[in-house]
């Protein structure tokens, strides 16, 4: 999977450097953190991003190996080339990481979110909201004689665009996980 070009300024990146120089593109990257499942793991981690100024877009955390009481974090981050390097450096230094894998250059990749969406509405636009959740292949999780509550499972783009198509039929609430994601292949 190659590395998502953002424009310049879409995001910034580090509060030591705000503006990336000339010719340096902001990057999304997601990152593998693989790390001990204990207290304070998440907040250390986290406090790399915050305390440096980096952006995080999306964090999923749950624990892989319950016996060798191991979690993995996914972390989807914007940066240039330098600062995203930075960051999976400074990862690496944080004495309960075990690995630090970025999935957006390390080869193809599998990610998904789950997402909950609330749909208000009845007539026309009740059927509509059914009609464009087939298409997505949404499921309906809740319904009442007023709502549905719709889950669906795909790419961010896909949840962006059904979430877009939702809105005029009558969203007014969504939920999100963030992505997870794993690298394809035997490896």
């Amino acid at each position: 999977m190659s590395p998502l070009k953002l424009k310049k300024g879409a995001s910034s990146h580090s509060a030591y450097n705000l503006r990336p120089s000339y010719g340096e593109e902001v990057e999304k990257h997601t990152l593998a953190v693989v790390v001990d499942n204990e207290a304070g793991v998440l907040a250390r981690v986290i406090g790399l991003f915050s305390g440096r100024g980096y952006n995080i877009e999306s964090l999923t955390v749950a624990e892989i190996d319950h016996d060798g009481h191991r979690s993995r974090i996914t972390v989807v981050t914007t940066g240039t080339p330098q600062v995203i390097e930075q960051i999976r450096a400074q990862l690496g230094r944080i004495v309960p990481v075990h690995e630090v894998h970025d999935l957006t250059v390390d080869g193809p990749s599998v990610e998904r979110e789950l997402a909950l969406f609330k749909v208000t509405g009845d007539g026309d636009k009740r059927v509509e909201a059914l009609r464009l959740a087939d298409i997505f292949r949404a499921n309906v999780v809740d319904s009442t004689l007023e709502s549905f509550v719709f889950e669906l499972t795909g790419t961010s783009e896909k949840i962006d665009a059904f979430a877009e198509l939702m809105r005029p039929l009558g969203l007014v609430e969504q939920a999100r996980t963030g992505i997870a994601a794993l690298s394809r292949g035997a490896e």
